[in-house]
């Protein structure tokens, strides 16, 4: 019999953050201001036209039936890897690993994908109101740099930035897509052909846009991940994802619907098309608002997406805390910071990730956005989406053979059956819309080795899950099995090397 003894561990700090501070940090990750930009021209010029709304319609409701699963697992089990710990419980250590290893990558390349589009936004913005012209490297190395630094420290000063800079960008699009409302819209009123729930699977490439629809959600999950940290978890986490799925989902039906409204239907699409894709929102903004909104909403674009930046950060430094504190790749990723309680080590080694995978696209004369936010974001989302469909077969799974006074028809059966099936719906539509997606970039060698790095990751997961159980039983036990057992507020912080439960 392998040793189940649970090893001593060092624990993240609890009761660091509550359901506010969870909230943020989730919706910073799905970047409203990054993804509404980002995403909705291209949906709206190339994928489902005046039906990107409806795209957004459907997107929140699949993402909801996903979520049901989701939250059913996070009030049972608590753990920084969340789909990692997921997935080891509820399909198998083996499909554990394999997800675990993907969903590592996965977080590990956003960070410096969204200090890609930050670079752009920075150079950009800068030359235009300011006059300075500087290479986009050193706009990204700030970025790295600060959002080092504030890592360090105890996840609430993260919150409570992140706060600062979503509230923000929130703002701005809802003072614009307010406006529009207040004003009666554009040349064409306030039509409903955009909400009517048809559109979503029409115009030219309706696969395209359901992908960019779906594509503005991810990070979500990332709730999970900060389980350890909050206050009374089995609580907390559960409704701080269902808020961000469905905060999140009508937030971008209503922006994204006021903002066609702003254009008119032909103009959204003629604009959205153009060489100048973000006047779909600046247009709006000076002619509803004024001047002044323009400038301020290219300065949120900033502030917006190094928040999206500093929340994967995180993510990226507690998934590899998570397989660092098992004794996978190096147990000193384990380690928490004795007075912050923070994955200090794990932080600095994604910042050196960042820094590689910046430094890399600089030197081969790559551009920020159309090469480093594009390829890596793509690369990111593929991983990310497949560990999310084993995630929806795993809540099945885990709850077939586990409390039983739990098992309910539709939370833990119908729901994430319905999720794990959109969610290869989604992958499919990755994978068809890829080249498009990519854009200029998809000349790329990069681009051609996208899915052969997500298969040699998870192929090579399998591979050393099936390497431990033969050969390593003391250690395969532990897959995913590191997880913090108390389910009720907790009225005192363990200490920073508190013992851990294996389950």
């Amino acid at each position: 019999m392998p040793d189940r003894t649970p090893p001593q561990v060092n624990r993240l700090k609890a009761n660091s953050v509550g359901l506010v501070g969870v909230v943020f940090m989730a919706v910073a990750t799905a970047a409203p201001i990054t993804a509404m930009t980002g995403n909705l021209p291209i949906a709206v010029g190339f994928g489902n036209g005046t039906g990107a709304p409806a795209g957004y319609l459907f997107a929140t409701l699949v993402l909801t039936v996903f979520s049901v699963g989701y939250v059913a697992m996070a009030k049972r089990i608590t753990a920084a890897g969340a789909f990692y710990g997921y997935i080891s419980h509820g399909l198998g250590r083996v499909a554990g690993m394999a997800s675990g290893m993907l969903a590592v990558l996965a977080y590990v390349v956003f960070e410096a994908s969204i200090v890609g589009i930050f670079a752009y936004f920075a150079q950009t913005t800068m030359a235009a109101q300011l006059g300075v012209d500087l290479p986009w490297v050193l706009y990204a190395a700030l970025m790295l740099a600060v959002t080092a630094a504030l890592s360090y420290f105890d996840i609430n000063l993260t919150a409570k930035a992140l706060g600062v800079m979503l509230v923000g960008e929130i703002a701005v699009l809802f003072a614009v897509a307010t406006a529009v409302l207040l004003a009666g819209g554009g040349p064409d009123g306030i039509p409903v052909e955009p909400i009517n729930p048809v559109g979503a699977f029409t115009g030219t490439s309706a696969g395209l846009g359901l992908f960019f629809a779906f594509w503005s959600w991810v990070g979500f999950e990332s709730t999970a991940m900060y389980g350890e940290e909050s206050r009374d978890p089995k609580k907390v986490i559960p409704r701080a994802t269902l808020i961000s799925v469905i905060g999140v989902g009508l937030f971008y039906i209503y922006v994204s619907w006021m903002t066609i409204a702003g254009n008119g239907l032909a103009g959204a699409v003629r604009v959205s098309s153009s060489a100048s894709p973000l006047d779909l929102f600046f247009d709006p903004a000076r002619t509803f608002i004024g001047g002044w909104a323009v400038s301020a909403f290219q300065w949120l674009l900033l502030t917006g997406s190094f928040a999206c930046g500093m929340a994967f950060h995180q993510c990226a430094s507690r998934y590899l805390y998570a397989v660092g504190r098992e004794g996978f790749l190096h147990p000193a990723l384990g380690r928490t910071h004795a007075a912050h309680g923070s994955p200090y080590v794990a932080s600095f080694v994604q910042s050196g990730i960042a820094v590689v995978l910046v430094g890399a696209f600089w030197l081969t004369g790559q551009d920020p956005y159309v090469h480093l936010y594009t390829l890596l974001a793509i690369l990111g989302t593929m991983a990310i989406l497949i560990v999310q469909t084993l995630c929806s077969f795993a809540v099945i799974g885990y709850f077939r053979r586990n409390h039983p006074e739990d098992r309910h028809w539709f939370r833990t059966f119908t729901a994430p059956l319905l999720g794990g099936i959109g969610m290869i719906a989604v992958v499919v539509l990755l994978v068809v819309n890829m080249e498009t997606a990519a854009g200029l970039a998809a000349d790329s060698l990069f681009f051609a080795a996208i899915p052969w790095i997500v298969g040699t990751v998870f192929f090579g997961g399998l591979g050393l899950g099936f390497y431990l159980k033969a050969r390593r039983p003391e250690r395969y036990a532990v897959i995913g099995r590191i997880v913090l057992e108390d389910a009720t507020e907790r009225a005192a912080e363990p200490g920073p090397a508190a013992r851990s439960t294996t389950v």
